[in-house]
């Protein structure tokens, strides 16, 4: 089935992911790509990150010294190091590519006091905004800010070699850190006025070093400078936004966990296409969309969190033109 947006047009490339029977990809949570083309997924898996050659086979798969539990987020760095975030352990952790440990931001294990009394599940509350706000506003009444991390969702390294870490589940914080791993800054609070976050999920850094936070329990995407400072909420009406990726010709692209969509939108956040679930047609290719990334070639690929879908967990689309 082919895809459009805007003047492009993509196909659905079925069973892209071609993985040996030592490989038992589960629920996919992100999806990053490097320089080369190479695509890398963290995964409710065995083992839990996967690295694939862009044909789909699998050129290396490991748990980084046994170290990953719960890796949400994945993201590969100027210098070709994988920066994992494990929300259950509360770190940042950066790998090799053959998955040597190389630095650990954050304390292991130890989530920083906020009071946070758990991850808020969507999945309990029907999918209706209502429903969704009422779990939202309970799990935070009980939360303040804290230092990093609790439960921390994604992480942004800079070609300068900065490190912006989402510390959303449990904390209401953007961390900023140095390529060494000193922390910087950290912004944010609790609440939905400017400036605010009820669970910023994800960050990325644009080419004109605006930061764009997914502040997903807000419904909303804010940008700010690199000192913290807002400048702008750029959408304030997606329903439970996932995460953010900006391409090379300054496209957004959003997976939208209650639609189960992927928009894409221009830079300036004019839609150019919406792709939902049809429900009951059978059209949609996934549900709970959770993390998108573009390659080199226009490339698209989607990681989701459905039951019992193994490799179709993660989808690719061709740009076909």
């Amino acid at each position: 089935m082919k895809y459009t947006a805007g003047k492009h047009s993509y196909e659905l490339v079925e069973d892209w992911a071609r993985c040996p029977e030592s490989v038992i990809m589960g629920d996919t949570l992100a999806v990053a790509i490097d320089a080369q083309d190479r695509v890398y997924v963290s995964a409710w898996s065995n083992p839990h990150i996967i690295i694939f050659d862009r044909d789909g086979n699998v050129l290396t798969s490991w748990d980084g010294e046994g170290q990953i539990k719960m890796p949400h987020s994945i993201y590969v760095g100027p210098d070709g190091s994988i920066y994992c975030v494990d929300r259950d352990r509360h770190v940042v952790m950066k790998f090799s590519f053959e998955g040597k440990l190389l630095q650990v931001l954050g304390n292991m294990d130890k989530p920083s006091s906020t009071g946070f009394p758990g991850v808020v599940h969507p999945e309990h509350y029907t999918g209706r905004y209502e429903g969704w706000a009422r779990a939202r506003d309970y799990e935070w009444s009980k939360t303040r800010i804290g230092l990093p991390f609790n439960t921390p969702c994604g992480v942004f390294v800079t070609p300068s070699g900065e490190i912006y870490v989402a510390d959303g589940y449990g904390n209401a914080r953007i961390h900023k850190f140095s390529s060494d791993g000193k922390l910087i800054l950290s912004w944010g609070e609790i609440g939905d006025a400017p400036g605010h976050f009820i669970c910023p999920h994800s960050v990325w850094v644009d080419k004109h070093d605006r930061v764009w936070v997914t502040d997903r329990e807000n419904f909303r995407i804010q940008i700010f400078d690199t000192q913290g400072n807002f400048l702008s909420e750029w959408q304030t009406d997606l329903p439970s936004p996932c995460y953010t990726f900006i391409d090379n010709e300054e496209k957004v692209y959003v997976p939208e966990w209650l639609t189960q969509s992927l928009d894409i939108f221009t830079i300036d956040g004019k839609l150019i296409a919406r792709w939902y679930n049809n429900e009951g047609e059978g059209v949609f290719p996934f549900i709970t969309p959770h993390v998108a990334a573009v390659d080199s070639r226009g490339d698209i690929y989607v990681t989701a969190m459905p039951k019992d879908l193994g490799h179709k967990s993660l989808r690719k689309f061709v740009k076909v033109n």
